[in-house]
């Protein structure tokens, strides 16, 4: 079975083992790391559990991280996905290159995902937490309809959940 998404403007595929250098180097960018990884380098063997993870969670829900791609180019533009990081409902997380920003690409990245996983998985339920600084990404999360549930302190850092319901 083919995962494969498409908006107007980007395609999406699913990410695979062959992705894993530049994933890494994605996730290292100093843009990029500031909130997905609390500005932490991650070393490549963190980067590829996490691929894994993808990987296994494609192979077992039939979702995970997708790479997304401006129109028929090659470059990737970001990832975005879901990932169980809880028991509760599947994680919604996204980045995009700092190149790309601007261009609305994240929101219909994750408007994709989430159609996705409303209309054909059936998930009941998406949640996604984000860094209180991180005002881009709180503006995708809005303009996807996703609800502000709650704000906690997580290593120091001030974070605020989110969540969106499939009968929303």
């Amino acid at each position: 079975m083919t995962y494969w998404l498409r908006t107007e403007r980007l395609h999406l595929r699913p990410c695979q083992i062959e992705d894993l250098d530049f994933l890494h180097e994605l996730w290292i960018d100093a843009d990029i790391r500031r909130y997905l990884f609390d500005d932490r380098i991650i070393s490549r063997e963190e980067a590829l559990f996490f691929l894994d993870l993808s990987i296994k969670s494609f192979n077992h829900n039939r979702y995970g991280l997708w790479l997304f791609f401006e129109g028929q180019n090659h470059l990737i533009a970001g990832f975005a996905g879901l990932l169980n990081f809880s028991l509760e409902a599947p994680s919604l997380i996204f980045g995009t290159r700092s190149q790309f920003w601007g261009r609305g690409y994240a929101t219909e990245a994750v408007s994709a995902v989430l159609k996705y996983a409303f209309d054909r998985l059936n998930c009941d339920r998406i949640i996604a937490d984000v860094d209180e600084p991180n005002k881009a990404s709180i503006r995708v999360l809005e303009k996807i309809g996703m609800t502000k549930l709650r704000q906690d302190l997580v290593n120091g850092r001030p974070l605020w959940y989110y969540e969106q319901r499939r009968d929303r």
